[in-house]
């Protein structure tokens, strides 16, 4: 039998980390041989969180070997997957994002617009007749609370809501206080260089014509960010520059507020003001209520582009 490799998007985030870990665990008891990956660094929320449960870290993978077989979990996009996804073998697809990939050969594919992955996941271990132990609920419950910012994201359902709830119960964690607890380590960048940060979560988001960068950190401080913004002003004109960017929008997200101060270089940083009605100044404006990149920017910024 042939190892299968799954992984989620490149800069991996919680979600990205914990669904690669939990489909392995599916596949495994489907009955078949598996391998968890990862294919970048661990940003501090997840550290936390595979410490806080003694869990190991995915396998770091940089490429895939033609032929081999893999699931794509998180992400669908090649843009965000192992540089030559082209070559591998896609056997599944479990995601919650826009369909952004085409294939010559069927495979399954389950995509739902819930706010985390891993309430998909949780839909297939039931499916399948199987219930997540306590240790794999524990991280299926920190992706969501992750992905949903402890269920306040405009991209939370009554899914995520019912699968907090019932991963809560299965992994006795009093998921409120666990879960502020997290997202506060995940805010903390004192250990970070500027380019580490630019990279955290950064995605390649194209408007229409318009070449995009998309970076959000969250923080329980924005002015405490805002103190690097030259020096992380000076780091993204080198990234637009070298990635030949139309766009860089680093998005500043306040998990207390709800609100996020968006930086935005480039030729075409106009959009911003018009996507959203406001005017930058000095290259940043604070967007109120704006939390979630999926459903408060890359439609609303692609609708005006």
């Amino acid at each position: 039998m042939s190892k299968t490799y799954i992984f989620g998007h490149k800069s991996p985030d919680t979600d990205s980390i914990t669904s690669s870990l939990v489909m392995s665990d599916l596949e495994t008891k489907l009955g078949n041989e598996a391998l968890a990956c990862r294919l970048g660094g661990l940003n501090k929320e997840t550290e936390f969180v595979l410490n806080y449960f003694d869990v190991e870290a995915p396998e770091l993978i940089e490429t895939i070997e033609d032929g081999k077989d893999v699931i794509l979990v998180d992400h669908n996009s090649p843009a965000e997957s192992v540089d030559n996804i082209e070559n591998a073998n896609i056997l599944k697809v479990v995601d919650h994002h826009k369909i952004a990939f085409e294939t010559s050969y069927p495979l399954f594919v389950r995509t739902e617009p819930v706010g985390c992955t891993e309430t998909v996941l949780l839909k297939l271990y039931k499916e399948n007749g199987f219930t997540p132990d306590k240790t794999i609920a524990s991280l299926m419950l920190s992706a969501i609370i992750s992905d949903t910012l402890l269920l306040k994201s405009p991209t939370t359902t009554e899914d995520d809501k019912k699968a907090v709830e019932e991963l809560a119960e299965i992994a006795e964690i009093d998921y409120e206080a666990y879960g502020l607890e997290m997202l506060k380590a995940g805010t903390d960048l004192s250990s970070f260089t500027i380019p580490e940060i630019l990279s955290l979560d950064a995605k390649q988001i194209d408007f229409k014509d318009v070449k995009s960068i998309v970076n959000q950190v969250n923080t329980a401080s924005i002015s405490d960010v805002m103190e690097m913004k030259g020096d992380l002003e000076v780091e993204m004109e080198k990234i637009i520059e070298d990635e030949e960017l139309d766009l860089f929008m680093l998005l500043i997200t306040d998990i207390v507020n709800s609100n996020s101060q968006v930086i935005a270089l480039g030729k075409d940083a106009s959009l911003v003001e018009k996507a959203y009605g406001v005017k930058l100044e000095d290259n940043t404006v604070l967007l109120e209520g704006v939390v979630s990149r999926k459903k408060q920017v890359v439609p609303i910024m692609t609708e005006n582009a």
